[in-house]
């Protein structure tokens, strides 16, 4: 049996940090790893089914209409600045104020479909490991691939994320942390148009 490259490409890929990995690294710090795990799970079934779209072409069509295109990065870049607003006004320290909540599933799913990062590596998976399936087992190869490597990453970083608030005991430290945090997703807002 022969080692697929495209499962290389999608962990390297989904690895490297982005929204999600700096969502839920903060959301690990903020709300600990056992309320994250809704995030979690939403976000690897959110990225399988992004990816399984861009086996059946979705993403060649948005690649075809700019204006469509256009809109959906301004949409994007917007409710990342929204949530990297909120993060920056998190400051407090690890214990959240009783009206935040980490994402829930159905959010984190939701998430997705404006994701810059996700179907960036998504299309890139699609038209550069291809291997001659039709869209129906290639979306199904994408989706699954993607929603595999991707569910062992986000458990990965949420973790790491509640270690992260186990070390920070000064309340200037946490400011630090999230404020880093909060201008790394506002950056990846800006890098949507790049």
């Amino acid at each position: 049996m022969n080692f697929d490259p495209l499962y290389a490409f999608v962990f390297f890929g989904l690895f490297s940090p982005g929204p999600n990995v700096i969502l839920l690294t903060t959301s690990g710090a903020r709300f600990g790893f056992k309320r994250t795990l809704p995030h979690v799970l939403g976000v690897a079934a959110g990225v399988g089914i992004t990816s399984a779209l861009t086996g059946f072409g979705v993403g060649a069509l948005l690649l075809a209409q700019p204006a469509l295109t256009f809109t959906l990065k301004c949409l994007a870049a917007g409710w990342i600045l929204w949530m990297a607003w909120k993060l920056f006004r998190s400051t407090r320290g690890p214990q959240a104020e009783g009206r935040d909540r980490p994402f829930t599933f159905v959010e984190a799913v939701l998430f997705q479909w404006v994701n810059p990062k996700i179907w960036v590596v998504a299309m890139a998976a699609s038209s550069g490991y291809a291997i001659g399936l039709s869209p129906a087992a290639d979306a199904v190869r994408l989706g699954t691939a993607f929603s595999g490597i991707n569910l062992f990453v986000c458990l990965f970083w949420t973790f790491a994320g509640s270690l992260l608030a186990v070390l920070m005991t000064r309340p200037a430290w946490w400011r630090g942390f999230m404020t880093v945090m909060a201008l790394a997703l506002a950056s990846s807002a800006v890098m949507i148009f790049i």
